[in-house]
């Protein structure tokens, strides 16, 4: 169970500052003591507003990343990261976003970087502050890579990447790291024409080196690239097979489906502790305190306080800041109000 009743969390990643944005796109222009100078600053703005707003776990805003995941393809070996999206034009979705060619075996000799960033985050965090690392699952990531003979499917190229992530999860652990977010949105997104008990058995034996080494999370949410999601937005295809998720808490997204099938709540807390979206990232109205409280209390209908969690929907990094900052201010001040009431 959660340390402490309604816990305030987010799920990984924070805007980029605008001077970062600038910055990635004229790398040219800096040296590394440059680069690493704004890695740092950027991490010490979201690490500040994060503590601002009061919450109870935070991030390192995934700063040095690009989107959740993309960035990791950069530390594979085995593939062409030159491939070009199939659709550059028109209205935003997923297809904009490049796929790449595998070449050879999959590899990462050097790791995937999630234990630079997490030491950066304890450097730079204030000292007892409670962190969270988060890193993609291996169904998720092998999504932007394209079968061929070595790897004829999905499935095939989830497993190359399992070990590959499963050894991150362990290097995160020996960092220090007691709180793990296993990212794996595909597996929300596709549940419902896929082999759910396959997808729980990829996951079981990705964290199995960790499992009881950490509170273990995983994010399942229906995909936001540029406040679109992409996935059928259905949580009871997942269950209730994702119930067997070697986890301690499942995230799953509500406020942006105006909390449909809130009532699967109950299911999930009956196996593990539930972290609940009680904030829109897709929408720039900005919850009131009044708000989140009233969604809150809602979720109390199903989850135990002391089970319950609450984050934004997804990750914020496409969320202005100005928003981002009033949202996560209005999510912790809504659990004070209803905590006080307990």
């Amino acid at each position: 169970m959660n340390d402490r009743p309604i816990r305030t969390t987010v799920i990984g990643s924070y805007p980029f500052p605008s001077w970062l944005e600038f910055g990635r796109r004229h790398l040219d222009a800096f040296g590394p003591a440059d680069i690493a100078e704004m890695q740092d600053d950027a991490v010490i703005a979201a690490v500040h507003d994060q503590v601002a707003a009061g919450l109870d776990v935070i991030t390192d805003g995934e700063q040095t990343r690009f989107d959740f995941n993309l960035s990791f393809y950069g530390y594979l070996e085995g593939i062409d990261r030159e491939t070009e999206p199939s659709r550059q034009w028109g209205p935003p979705a997923h297809d904009q976003r490049p796929k790449h060619a595998i070449t050879g075996e999959l590899q990462a000799p050097d790791g995937l970087g999630a234990v630079e960033e997490f030491e950066r985050l304890q450097r730079l965090a204030p000292p007892d502050q409670p962190l969270k690392a988060s890193l993609p699952g291996p169904y998720t990531l092998s999504g932007r890579l394209v079968p061929n003979t070595q790897y004829p499917d999905r499935y095939a190229i989830a497993e190359a990447l399992l070990p590959i992530v499963q050894r991150e999860l362990e290097a995160l652990v020996e960092a220090g790291c007691q709180e793990l977010q296993v990212d794996e949105p595909s597996m929300s997104c596709y549940a419902y024409k896929a082999d759910t008990a396959r997808m729980v058995d990829l996951f079981n034996r990705t964290v199995e080196p960790v499992a009881g080494r950490c509170r273990l999370a995983t994010h399942l949410c229906f995909g936001n690239y540029k406040g679109h999601p992409v996935g059928r937005r259905r949580i009871a295809p997942m269950i209730p097979d994702f119930l067997d998720f070697k986890a301690d808490e499942i995230h799953v997204e509500m406020a942006n489906r105006e909390f449909a099938e809130i009532e699967l709540l109950e299911r999930i807390a009956e196996r593990k502790d539930v972290a609940v979206g009680v904030v829109d990232v897709k929408n720039y109205y900005i919850e009131t305190p009044d708000d989140v409280a009233d969604r809150i209390r809602r979720c109390l209908d199903y989850v135990p306080a002391d089970k319950l969690a609450v984050a934004p929907d997804c990750g914020l990094s496409q969320t202005a800041r100005w928003a981002a900052r009033r949202k996560l201010k209005a999510l912790v001040e809504g659990a004070r109000q209803v905590r006080a009431a307990l």
